[in-house]
């Protein structure tokens, strides 16, 4: 049970992504599903027309990073939205609440209380002092060679183990939904994440997952509608009728048992609520729009949006056991993502909307992680091109070096995300989710918080804090039960918790605090007195040079 619940967690909240949308165990084929294909045929025809649109407007650096910060806090925070309702959020939570009941609610909807806190604190204070990446704050006031270095690195890791969390998802969902080989799926999603971002740039990527959000949440209002409307739109007949057919009958209403260790569900929790805050193309999203103002509207939207979704995916659940858990034929629909047998929200699409609309559904999850690579695509290219080769290892370059630097990126991302899609198709990587989280948690958030809040950071506490914690969070996965004991084979976790991110975060935040209160160098003398002329800044958008550094 434990690990059914860590697996649709990793796999379910958002993200856990932002999510992966990766689905871990052994996928039967299905047979070719050609209304599928066609529908998403159609999507792939309509984004592409977008991208050739995109691209004739994509001139500049500013335009191909972040959409020329054009983007409206509406489109910015539907945007978000799509990045975040992955396939696997969509199947993976109300898979939960199939197998668990009223508990999937507690998980779908329970990070929603931190989430619009944590990025309220930083979207405004993001939006005026960075430009295209979040390194763009974090160094600001600290030394950019060795503050970007550490913002790159922490960004490159958590992108590299997304993207092969959502490759090896696609290959897995369209065997799965749409009967084609894994190869055939990695191949396509890899080609099509690569158009997207060369030609297109964060334009054509925001319109994508602008398209996609509409089409999932058109979806899931259409499935929880029926499921409704079954119910005769009374909650009391929809719960009571799930009670019924249920194997645990009325204990589906009641919340608890589905975690017994408190530090492991604490250390989850705190992973992926700060772990959010965190990723960088999440971050990056927050320079695309005019101002402040247009940047917390992002979040108002994004936050309404999401609650939504996972509203729905909540009704779809108790509609799966009310219609699909009845069926004999869908008895196996409980395992849900687990060894890659039936899915629930999938069985209640054919249930509620017969095999066309079942189509529509299976085309939309595929199309769920083409957004979401492409943001990824996205962040790992800006993050190489903008922090390490403009700012570290070629400072100086022109706009036009630059450019060609991050697009060169995107076509060796598009081919290592491809290669490594393949080369883990056997493996079980749903604890690259859970890292990815710790590790952005543990090393990007800290950085980001505190360069913006707290005047005594020094470059000297950014630097040994940012990779204690990036350090930490990687060791203590390796040593813990997930990769340790079921991975490697060994008998007992030399960490005994499934997720690292209490102790990284932890690891991290002290090393930030000691190493820079201990920073009596002229140098750090000087970063601390810089920071009344970025708190300026970060208010109103005015203030000292962009970037400043010494």
């Amino acid at each position: 049970m434990m690990r059914l619940l860590t697996t649709l967690l990793m796999m379910g909240l958002p993200l856990a992504g932002q999510c992966a949308d990766a689905i871990t165990g052994e996928v039967k084929r299905q047979p070719t599903n050609w209304q599928a294909i066609i529908m998403f045929v159609i999507f792939v025809v309509l984004t592409l027309g977008i991208t050739w649109w995109a691209s004739r407007r994509t001139r500049s650096r500013s335009d191909y990073y972040t959409a020329g910060g054009n983007i409206t806090g509406f489109q910015n925070g539907l945007a978000i939205a799509g990045d975040f309702m992955s396939a696997a959020s969509f199947l993976g939570i109300s898979a939960l609440v199939y197998t668990s009941g009223y508990d999937g609610l507690i998980y779908s909807l329970g990070f929603l209380v931190g989430w619009p806190i944590i990025l309220f604190l930083i979207a405004e204070r993001l939006r005026n002092l960075g430009r295209y990446t979040f390194a763009d704050v974090a160094s600001y006031r600290l030394k950019q060679r060795p503050i970007r270095t550490l913002s790159a690195c922490g960004s490159l890791v958590v992108v590299a183990l997304y993207l092969i969390a959502q490759m090896v998802g696609a290959g897995k969902l369209i065997q799965l939904l749409f009967g084609l080989n894994y190869h055939v799926a990695v191949v396509m999603v890899g080609v099509l994440m690569v158009m997207y971002v060369l030609f297109g740039g964060m334009l054509a990527t925001t319109w994508v997952q602008i398209i996609k959000a509409v089409l999932l949440l058109f979806g899931a209002s259409f499935m929880a509608i029926m499921v409704m409307k079954h119910a005769g739109f009374s909650f009391n007949n929809l719960f009571t009728e799930a009670m019924s057919v249920h194997p645990k009958g009325g204990a589906i209403m009641r919340p608890g048992g589905l975690v017994s260790d408190p530090i492991s569900a604490l250390s989850l929790g705190l992973g992926l609520m700060f772990g959010t805050a965190g990723l960088p193309h999440i971050l990056m999203r927050f320079f695309t729009v005019t101002d402040a103002r247009e940047a917390r509207k992002s979040v108002l939207y994004a936050t309404g949006f999401m609650g939504y979704f996972y509203f729905l995916t909540f009704i779809i659940g108790f509609g799966a056991i009310m219609l699909v858990g009845a069926n004999p034929a869908f008895k196996d629909a409980a395992g849900a993502l687990i060894g890659g047998n039936n899915m629930a929200a999938v069985h209640l699409a054919d249930a509620v909307g017969g095999n066309l609309f079942l189509g529509f559904i299976s085309a939309v999850a595929f199309a769920t992680i083409l957004a979401v690579v492409a943001g990824l695509t996205l962040a790992g290219a800006s993050a190489v091109s903008h922090d390490l080769y403009a700012n570290v290892i070629r400072k100086g370059a022109t706009e036009r070096q630059e450019l060609k630097v991050s697009k060169i990126t995107v076509l060796v991302l598009g081919v290592v995300a491809i290669l490594l899609g393949i080369l883990f198709e056997k493996q079980n990587i749903a604890f690259m989710v859970g890292l990815a989280f710790s590790i952005a948690a543990s090393c990007n958030f800290p950085i980001i918080l505190l360069s913006m809040y707290w005047s005594k950071l020094t470059t000297r506490g950014a630097m040994i804090g940012g990779w204690l914690g990036l350090l930490t969070a990687v060791v203590l996965m390796i040593l813990g039960p997930t990769i340790w004991v079921k991975i490697l084979g060994h008998a007992t976790a030399i960490f005994p918790y499934e997720y690292p991110a209490l102790f990284s975060m932890l690891a991290a935040f002290i090393g930030v605090w000691f190493f820079s209160i201990t920073d009596t160098s002229e140098a750090g003398k000087q970063e601390r007195s810089l920071f009344q002329a970025q708190f300026i800044r970060s208010q109103t958008g005015i203030g000292i040079e962009q970037g400043k550094s010494h």
